[in-house]
């Protein structure tokens, strides 16, 4: 309901108050991100804030041109299990739009661990996450193109939609692996297997 939402959301004054209050929590300098998990705030609404498929922050329309203040909302976000994304502080929670994911992965480092393959990978807004167990890779394929976005699980809910260009760099790491008794085009990192595409669709695309 519109008296439900946050009263000063739709001016740069309310802006600042949420930022003041996420700061309490995380500090001027970046300490990596706050235990959102643990609050449980009130719902205030919605705040006209939007993450684009790039990446890019944008409040009431403008891109937020400031990485330290992008970065100091990406430690206070959340994706609840109703699929919406929130900021959230000890006193309050509001929903964010979000087009694809909330996260970017800009870089990646091909590395070994004990002998195994090890891809580490560096997010858009300073975030470092070992693909393995704790953050597996997907993949998926969209529009009629059938165009691949590998996502990687960064906290919580919350992914990084692997960019174009470390992309083609991860592809490059791809093997036929078998599972379940079906060849699958999959990449190892962490010990883990995670399956792209099953080789023979991989086939039929190339051509």
């Amino acid at each position: 309901m519109a008296d439900d939402r946050i009263n000063a959301a739709t001016d740069a004054a309310g802006l600042a108050a949420l930022i003041s209050r996420a700061s309490e929590q995380t500090g001027d300098k970046p300490r990596g991100p706050a235990p959102v998990e643990k609050w449980n705030p009130p719902f205030c609404g919605d705040l006209d804030m939007e993450i684009r498929a790039d990446g890019t922050w944008f409040y009431m329309g403008t891109p937020i041109g400031r990485a330290p203040l992008v970065r100091l909302f990406s430690t206070v976000l959340r994706k609840d299990e109703d699929g919406k994304t929130y900021l959230v502080t000890p006193v309050e929670k509001v929903g964010i739009r979000v087009v694809d994911a909330p996260f970017v992965a800009v870089e990646m480092s091909v590395g070994e661990r004990d002998g195994a393959p090890l891809l580490t990978f560096r997010t858009n807004v300073g975030d470092v996450v070992e693909a393995g167990l704790e953050h597996p890779l997907r993949f998926t394929t969209d529009g009629e193109n059938k165009e691949l976005k590998p996502y990687i699980l960064v906290r919580g809910r919350l992914e990084a939609l692997v960019s174009r260009a470390v992309m083609y760099d991860l592809v490059e790491l791809g093997e036929a692996i078998d599972i379940d008794g079906r060849a699958m085009f999959s990449v190892r990192s962490g010990g883990e297997v995670f399956p792209i595409m099953p080789a023979d669709e991989l086939e039929a695309l190339a051509r």
